[in-house]
């Protein structure tokens, strides 16, 4: 990237400089911090390195920029430097090297916004993980989108990653589960069977217990009294989670690995990270209980591990998990999306990963928010269908896919999102999935009607894109390789969407103000063209990063 060239270049001259005697021998900041400047005419990238080595250096920043910039090697990519106040050093792009860019994202096509700042590093991001109790909701369509999204940009940049879901098939919300459908599923048959006060209400259980009769008859009664049996339950679940899989499908959301919560026992993790803390006296009992005595690690208060009823809690389940994923899988990072109602987990799982004598650093928990569906002014609380929660297959059947992607992306994952569905479905404008569609259908519309300018494209002279509008476009799009490393390393992919926004703004800037298709002018519409031709490619890569579709017609 030429940001990172420019950085070696700063640092270059930094040490050119102290060897010349021009800046004393002070520590020199690593990396040289490279940036954008806000504004167009501060030029397309400026370091401030001048104005953390005044301190030290005990000299005026301005004068020490001055120094930079003499001692800065030769490059045909920058077209000037300048040094301003209050210690600044600006760089501007050549106008060559930005239009030989063009040919660059052709060549590179897809491959464009790769790079290699993972080197090979294997991480694992776990998302959605939904109890299988019950469908989706939209809530966890945010996390689906969230977690594909890093999914795919972490690969982008150069990390081996594998994608996760982990699901609850035992605990007490799965026997809940099993008490409700044998419930409904004893219902169909006539018994005057009442759903457990803290059962599953919703109508889906009704749907799941016609399945069961359907498929097994009358073969999963029992005696009155008795529990449910095992058998009703795993086909609940087993049905739930193809609800799941199959509402995961729709987004475009792939795993690597389905992995059950059964696992952690039957592998031995649990015994082992138990045996591990009592080893490191990290245990104690009281009240009945088994508690993992985070107080000793500067916790607040220690944590439960076994209840008083002998059933492990979430807490423990989840540091055997963990013990599965750092220590038998080996993954350099794990990254874990929540939802808010997991903060108060966080810390204990940390400590319980150091305690592992492992950096906690290498867990990251992505703590998400609420969304909140609106059509227009009116909040939804009610499905039609499910008659508790609006369905994450609701949501898709009225707005589509990718409207669902992109407004699931479309904020921080730490911000809660008001997601309109009218909004959603509009086809202007106004609409920001629309916009940034439109620019891409467009874009292909304008190629497929260029006829015979469109011949020999490939050999088009980008040496006649002056035009402001065209040179910024072209800077637009050399933005995409520098925002996958910033996602990247932030976890952060709500910046995707405002960047396709972008880029699509700066190519309808662009169509208004350059004439693309001009037989007059043949060459510079075959070079416009050819501009035309990267924008897309540059567009349709962002929408793959987010999992979204690049369609050529509207």
């Amino acid at each position: 990237m030429i940001r990172d060239e420019i950085g070696l270049m700063v640092a270059q001259a930094a040490e050119a400089a102290q060897e010349a005697g021009d800046l004393p021998a002070v520590a020199l900041p690593e990396p040289a911090a490279i940036e954008r400047p806000q504004r167009a005419e501060h030029g397309d990238y400026a370091t401030s390195l001048p104005l953390r080595l005044a301190r030290a250096a005990r000299a005026n920043p301005i004068d020490i920029g001055e120094v930079l910039a003499k001692h800065l090697p030769a490059s045909d990519k920058i077209e000037r430097v300048e040094v301003v106040p209050p210690g600044f050093v600006n760089f501007h792009l050549s106008q060559s090297w930005l239009t030989s860019q063009v040919d660059a994202i052709l060549t590179a096509g897809a491959t464009f916004a790769r790079i290699d700042i993972g080197r090979g590093q294997k991480q694992q991001v776990e998302f959605v993980s939904a109890n299988p109790t019950g469908p989706l909701h939209a809530g966890n369509g945010r996390w689906a989108a969230v977690g594909g999204a890093l999914v795919r940009v972490l690969r982008a940049a150069g990390y081996e990653v594998e994608a996760e879901y982990y699901f609850n098939d035992a605990g007490t919300q799965i026997e809940v589960f099993g008490r409700t459908l044998y419930a409904r599923y004893q219902q169909l048959f006539g018994r005057d069977a009442p759903v457990p006060e803290d059962g599953y209400a919703g109508a889906y259980m009704i749907e799941l217990a016609e399945q069961a009769r359907d498929k097994l008859g009358d073969s999963m009664l029992r005696l009155e009294g008795e529990p449910a049996p095992e058998e009703l339950t795993t086909f609940g679940v087993e049905h739930v989670m193809d609800w799941i899989r199959s509402d995961l499908g729709r987004l475009g959301v792939e795993y690597d690995t389905w992995y059950r919560e059964q696992t952690v026992y039957e592998s031995g993790n649990f015994d082992k990270v138990m045996a591990m803390l009592r080893e490191r006296d990290l245990v104690v009992e009281r009240e009945g209980a088994v508690w993992f005595a985070t107080s000793q690690m500067d916790a607040d208060k220690d944590e439960v591990l076994i209840r008083s009823s002998g059933l492990p809690t979430y807490l423990s389940t989840d540091i055997g998990y963990h013990y599965d994923k750092f220590v038998r899988r080996g993954f350099d990072r794990v990254i874990d999306i929540w939802g808010a109602d997991h903060q108060g987990h966080v810390r204990p799982l940390k400590l319980a990963v150091e305690a592992m004598g492992l950096d906690p650093d290498r867990l990251h928990i992505i703590i998400g928010q609420l969304v909140t569906l609106k059509r227009g002014e009116e909040t939804l609380k009610l499905s039609k269908r499910s008659g508790d929660v609006v369905t994450l297959r609701e949501v898709i059947d009225e707005v589509g896919v990718d409207a669902c992607l992109y407004f699931f992306l479309s904020r921080s994952a730490d911000v809660p999102i008001d997601f309109d569905l009218e909004l959603a479905k509009q086809q202007n404008a106004e609409n920001p999935v629309y916009y940034v569609q439109y620019a891409h259908a467009r874009i292909a519309r304008i190629l497929d009607n260029a006829g015979d300018l469109a011949q020999n494209v490939e050999n088009a002279d980008v040496g006649l894109l002056t035009h402001e509008a065209e040179l910024s476009l072209i800077r637009k799009m050399l933005v995409l390789p520098e925002l996958i490393e910033t996602v990247a390393r932030k976890l952060e992919p709500h910046h995707l969407p405002y960047y396709a926004q972008e880029l699509a703004t700066s190519f309808h800037d662009f169509y208004e103000k350059c004439r693309v298709l001009d037989e007059e002018q043949p060459q510079l519409s075959r070079a416009r063209l050819k501009l035309a031709a990267a924008a897309k490619s540059v567009l349709a890569t962002t929408l793959e990063l987010m999992g979204m579709s690049a369609p050529d017609k509207m």
